[in-house]
């Protein structure tokens, strides 16, 4: 989820502090796509360990002249046109924000703690559990990385071997760990994964070690500021399951599993000298939301909503499905039964022997990654994950995007899918500060002019999903991607407020014929028009959505065009082999990871009487799934309002949630209230 990196130079070495430097922010620079909330960096050299971090994305820390004042200081280096004169071990961190907010600057990394100072790409998901389970352990920050160096700490304290203590600390913890530590007692770097999001390159020539994310990443680095890297020289993935000690001052490398004893070539125990660690960090301080509601009284609005209810329970639904009249394009027939039945064509699954036909040709031997799972955190793309790593046996990349609108439920899911499964997740995180603004303003501009047509402007900064997922398939050179669109869900009647009628009920929205995306554009065209303050900071980013979404290609294989949707065994696998965690405001499991479903959700159902819930389980009931009765109850059940989660949406991106939903209750609804 984060991005962890570092160069380890020992001695003797002809790197000068300029090619380190420049290492290092190359290093930064191809690390923040993997978050851009803060930055910060630690240096180990025999005699002391420097630590910096601030609140802002990485490319503004290294142009800062704090951080170069930074490194002056703790490489003593004055001119960085000489040779380094001593070994020096560097980790850095390129932070998307999880647990503990950016504003405090120990919840940011670097995170110190009991002489260790370590970053940390993935999410420990059971810290509150660890922390009381070690009550002799001191709790400082919110940020869940803390518990990881108390705990080793702990152990290496009671054994004095910081191999067994590694391995205790990771059979604790749950969730995603791929760590970068230095010790104040020791001169050894701990590089340790259990997804295998960390490669490393070791150049034995130049006594020079690179670590990073990704392998993407460090091809980069050896093509931009190394140059043609020698014919023994090669970047190595660190298994999932495995760690590596490093001695800095010597670059002795020693590789272990994380699970079984090791047999090591050098005792690497800690050493009774300690040097200080000196903290050297910005004194900025990260922007604070907008608006934070607090202490709110949801009761009103509990009795409004009921009002809308009682009025929507008096429409006129299909006999068949669920579906009301004020659903686009309806019509019923005399015996009340609607177009959707007649027009509907049932899914066929093409099987699980079909399905390893289509990936045989795919197979890489070796544990080379063979596919790339489009990785949400929802349920149907974690099971999809699950899948295709223990049945199908692939080995499979996990692709995200992160727009800012995917809930820490949803990234604690996700981390505890690749965490279990061993399976690196390659996550690209947008500029979220600035998304969340554009989203701001989109949405301030839709309540000055409510209007069902233009909801999905909400959701147009998650579009460039389909772009970064073709990007990566090129630069992996793997050409079998999958998608996990669960084709029940169809939600087209988002286009169909726009006069868009859809004649293939399990097309994909972005594979709308052309004169439809006309249509599509001549509307939100003259909402634009009509309402001006659409014109804003967003409208490039919403036009580069456009056309990530409906003009690039969408070369993708669909898991779900073979493997049978199967609800209660998704939920089953989900829950009880990989403690999947469920939200606390619904029942449902269904987009529990998407901030923003519960607000147009709930526009929907008190403006149009009926949510994507309704065309969902009516879906569900035309497949032979689910009877009608309990379509009804689970849409109605699941059409509840989400109130903690809309008061999460609107504090994230600084909307006054009381202006938010009056408006929302006050504009014209498709159904009459009654009296």
């Amino acid at each position: 989820m984060c991005g962890i990196l570092g160069i380890i130079n020992s001695q003797p070495t002809q790197l000068t502090g300029n090619k380190l430097r420049s290492i290092l922010n190359s290093l930064y620079i191809l690390s923040e796509s993997r978050g851009k909330e803060s930055a910060g960096c630690a240096v180990r050299t025999k005699d002391a360990l420097y630590v910096y971090k601030c609140p802002f994305s990485a490319t503004r820390m290294i142009k800062s002249s704090t951080y170069k004042n930074f490194l002056d200081n703790s490489l003593q280096q004055h001119d960085f046109a000489d040779i380094l004169k001593e070994p020096v071990a560097i980790i850095g961190h390129s932070r998307l924000v999880t647990d503990g907010t950016s504003e405090h600057a120990d919840n940011n990394q670097p995170v110190v703690k009991d002489g260790i100072v370590g970053v940390h790409n993935g999410i420990i998901v059971n810290h509150a559990q660890l922390w009381d389970k070690y009550k002799n352990l001191n709790r400082t920050y919110e940020v869940d990385t803390e518990i990881a160096l108390s705990l080793l700490r702990h152990f290496i304290s009671i054994s004095g071997d910081i191999v067994s203590a590694v391995q205790k600390m990771f059979f604790e913890i749950e969730g995603a760990a791929s760590v970068a530590f230095l010790f104040n007692n020791s001169n050894t770097v701990l590089l340790g994964t259990n997804t295998g999001s960390l490669y490393t390159y070791n150049s034995k020539n130049n006594n020079l070690f690179i670590f990073a994310s990704e392998s993407i990443i460090l091809e980069n680095i050896l093509k931009r500021n190394l140059g043609k890297c020698l014919p023994e020289d090669e970047i190595s993935q660190v298994k999932p399951g495995n760690a590596l000690l490093i001695d800095f001052e010597t670059l002795l490398v020693q590789h272990f599993s994380l699970k079984t004893p090791a047999v090591m070539e050098k005792s690497f125990k800690t050493e009774n000298q300690s040097v200080s660690i000196t903290d050297l960090s910005s004194k900025e301080v990260a922007a604070t939301p907008h608006i934070i509601n607090k202490n709110l009284n949801f009761q009103k609005y509990d009795k409004k909503y009921d009002e809308f209810e009682a009025s929507i329970k008096q429409l006129k639904r299909c006999k068949v499905t669920i579906l009301p009249e004020t659903f686009p394009f309806i019509a019923f027939d005399e015996s009340g039964v609607s177009n959707y039945v007649t027009e509907y064509k049932k899914l066929i699954f093409s099987g699980e022997d079909a399905l390893r036909n289509a990936v045989s040709p795919y197979r890489r031997k070796g544990g080379k990654p063979d596919c790339i799972v489009g990785f949400s955190g929802g349920r149907d793309s974690c099971y999809a994950l699950h899948y295709i790593k223990n049945i199908l046996e692939m080995n499979p990349i996990a692709f995200s995007y992160d727009w800012g609108m995917l809930t820490d439920l949803g990234r604690r899911n996700q981390s505890r899918m690749c965490g279990k499964l061993g399976v690196e997740h390659i996550l690209i995180s947008a500029d979220i500060p600035n998304k969340r603004e554009y989203i701001r303003k989109n949405v301030l501009a839709w309540l000055k002019k409510p209007d069902l047509g233009t909801i999905p402007l909400f959701m147009a900064g998650d579009k460039q999903y389909f772009y970064y997922a073709n990007r990566l398939m090129k630069e992996y050179d793997i050409k079998l991607l999958f998608m996990a669109e669960n084709r029940l869900e169809r939600t087209h009647f988002k286009h169909g407020f726009c006069g868009v009628k859809h004649h293939d009920s399990h097309k994909p929205a972005y594979n709308m014929d052309l004169k439809d995306k006309l249509t599509l554009a001549n509307y939100y065209l003259k909402e634009y028009i009509t309402n001006p303050s659409y014109i804003n900071a967003s409208l490039l980013d919403t036009i580069g959505a456009y056309i990530s979404f409906y003009m690039i290609p969408h070369n993708y294989n669909y898991f779900f065009n073979y493997i049978t949707w199967d609800e209660r065994k998704i939920e089953d696998v989900l829950v009880n082999e990989y403690n999947w965690e469920l939200a606390s405001d619904t029942k449902s499991s269904w987009r529990i990871g998407d901030g923003t479903a519960p607000l147009y959700n709930y526009i929907y159902y008190t403006a149009a009487g009926f949510t994507e819930n309704d065309t969902f389980r009516s879906n569900q009931i035309l497949e032979g799934m689910i009877a009608r009765d309990e379509a009804l109850k689970l849409a109605e059940r699941d059409n509840k309002p989400r109130w903690d989660s809309l008061v999460w949406y609107c504090n994230t991106i600084g909307l006054d949630f009381i202006k938010t939903v009056e408006t929302i209750n006050a504009m014209p609804k498709l159904y009459p209230m009654s009296v």
